[in-house]
């Protein structure tokens, strides 16, 4: 999980450059050539959360509905949906999942232009979709996956951006402010926060994740990653839904880790981070810049709010891995998990 972690600056140059990027681009002109009306997106698990990512990126910066599918209407109940006109996407590592796979053979036979994103080419969702994006992260040897999340974000990044503008290319100051995230990424890994955290979250019997935007996904797969390796419950919210009932939990007995970036999303939590202040939770943000009434701060670097979900999430992984370590857990190996769930 180290490794597969310290190899996301190196997965975000690599799918910047040359192929890959070219790839992503010919989909997007694609794509942006027959005009979806409206866009669907299916996953399971870390790829469900980069859907999620992608969803906001999609109705903010395309302007079309967006809804996430419900495999199980489809395998369970033998649903049928009308899906022409819209793009469907399939989000998975291993492009291994049969319902996953029907959900995109029953859109594409009604209509639908289907798109499958995964780290395999050769899977047999990639087979089925229409079109296919290989998020190019390379072998991941962990359960708990980090870098294959962390490469479909920034290929869905690409491919919203790339329909955005036409013709499947990326503006210039928008191509100038990616390659910067190799760098940036480096920057975001570096530093002990996550090492001295898990030390602070050794005994916690619960914990809570917050974001609101484009840092919910985050809130949510941070969550994931530690019930995956330190068997810690989890629970994630976003912003505004925690103000609607579960801060009523808040207290110093529960940690809070809230993810406070820049733009409409982070400014929204201050409020967030002030209410559960006032009940004396112990708050730590993950963000560029302090937060009244939180403890501590994951560091990151300051990036456009679209970008921060491949940034803010990389010490939250170190601190999950860290976490496991120091509860005495081996999150190579997390119990009951293997690399590749087939759900019906």
């Amino acid at each position: 999980m180290a490794n597969d972690i310290a190899e996301q600056p190196e997965g975000y140059a690599r799918l910047l450059e040359g192929a890959p990027a070219k790839a992503i681009a010919d989909v997007a002109a694609q794509v942006a050539e027959r005009r979806p009306r409206h866009a669907v997106f299916v996953g399971r698990g870390t790829s469900d959360h980069a859907a999620l990512y992608a969803a906001y990126l999609t109705e903010i910066r395309l302007g079309i509905p967006v809804g996430l599918a419900s495999p199980s209407a489809i395998t369970l109940y033998g649903a049928r949906p009308d899906l022409a006109g819209a793009l469907v996407v399939g989000v998975s590592q291993s492009g291994g999942s049969p319902d996953l796979t029907e959900v995109l053979k029953v859109a594409r036979e009604s209509g639908a232009l289907t798109l499958a994103v995964t780290n395999n080419p050769a899977s047999t969702l990639a087979q089925t979709a229409e079109l296919s994006i290989d998020v190019a992260a390379g072998h991941e040897r962990a359960v708990a996956a980090t870098k294959t999340y962390t490469a479909e974000l920034l290929a869905l990044l690409l491919l919203v951006e790339g329909v955005r503008n036409g013709d499947g290319t990326l503006p210039a100051e928008e191509r100038a402010a990616l390659e910067q995230l190799p760098r940036l990424a480096q920057d975001a890994l570096g530093g002990s926060g996550a090492d001295e955290l898990a030390q602070r979250y050794r005994f916690a019997s619960r914990l809570v994740t917050t974001g609101r935007g484009y840092a919910y996904p985050t809130a949510r797969e941070t969550a994931l990653k530690l019930m995956e390796t330190s068997y810690l419950p989890a629970l994630a919210f976003s912003g505004a839904d925690l103000l609607h009932g579960p801060l009523a939990m808040a207290d110093p007995d529960v940690p809070v880790l809230a993810v406070v970036g820049a733009g409409p999303g982070g400014r929204s939590m201050a409020d967030v981070v002030t209410r559960l202040g006032e009940r004396r939770a112990d708050v730590v943000t993950v963000g560029a810049a302090d937060i009244p009434g939180a403890s501590g701060r994951l560091a990151v670097p300051s990036v456009d709010e679209r970008y921060a979900p491949l940034l803010d999430i990389l010490p939250l992984q170190r601190l999950a891995l860290a976490l496991a370590l120091a509860r005495g857990e081996d999150p190579d190996a997390p119990r009951g998990l293997k690399k590749i769930t087939s759900t019906l």
